[in-house]
């Protein structure tokens, strides 16, 4: 499973990229654009293939799901606190959330063991040290012993991947081993052949 996660700044030609990851096969496209406004969201939904809509998982904006068809919603640590933690019922009431996948990131292993919220997958970071943020050093993360779908991100690049595996993720979260690359496509497809 390789989930692709959104550059946080709109970057040269990413909505072609983009769409050139959607055709290769890319299925996990997380948006994930904190500075945008519900209308900026709803801008760069619609620069993209409607076809690949089902692939997206959104950060901001959840309420975006009763709007396009979205593949589900995703919680990053402090909205997952503040919400799912104290009163997830009252959260999802206004959502049109029926086939809709729900996740969420971590940087605990414990917090993430402990969680008895059923999530369909699981963020970890930062593995190994991240390609795309200074000073985000990798920790190792070992999650052989966790009997969930958990997703390894940090430093993630097509020559590393296996060592993701041995690690026990089920796949790999990647940002700037995707976005930094000067040719994405085929980094992207050699990334899928570890993770079929």
């Amino acid at each position: 499973m390789i989930v692709v996660i959104s550059p946080e700044n709109d970057i040269k030609d990413e909505i072609q990229t983009l769409n050139l990851l959607f055709e290769a096969g890319l299925e996990y496209f997380h948006l994930r654009k904190p500075s945008k406004t519900h209308e900026e969201h709803v801008t760069y939904l619609n620069s993209i293939n409607t076809e690949f809509h089902n692939r997206i998982v959104v950060h901001f904006c959840h309420e975006l799901v009763n709007e396009f068809d979205l593949k589900g919603v995703h919680f990053q640590e402090q909205k997952r606190k503040d919400t799912i933690e104290t009163n997830s019922g009252h959260y999802f009431r206004p959502l049109n959330m029926f086939g809709k996948t729900i996740s969420s990131s971590y940087h605990e292993l414990e917090t993430l063991a402990q969680d008895d919220f059923e999530f369909d997958y699981h963020l970890l970071s930062p593995v190994f040290s991240s390609i795309s943020k200074q000073d985000y050093d990798g920790r190792g993360f070992d999650v052989n012993h966790i009997d969930k779908v958990i997703i390894g991100m940090g430093g993630v690049t097509s020559d590393n991947i296996n060592e993701f595996k041995k690690l026990g993720f089920k796949g790999v979260g990647v940002l700037g081993g995707i976005w930094n690359s000067h040719t994405p496509i085929e980094t992207f497809e050699k990334m899928t052949t570890y993770f079929e």
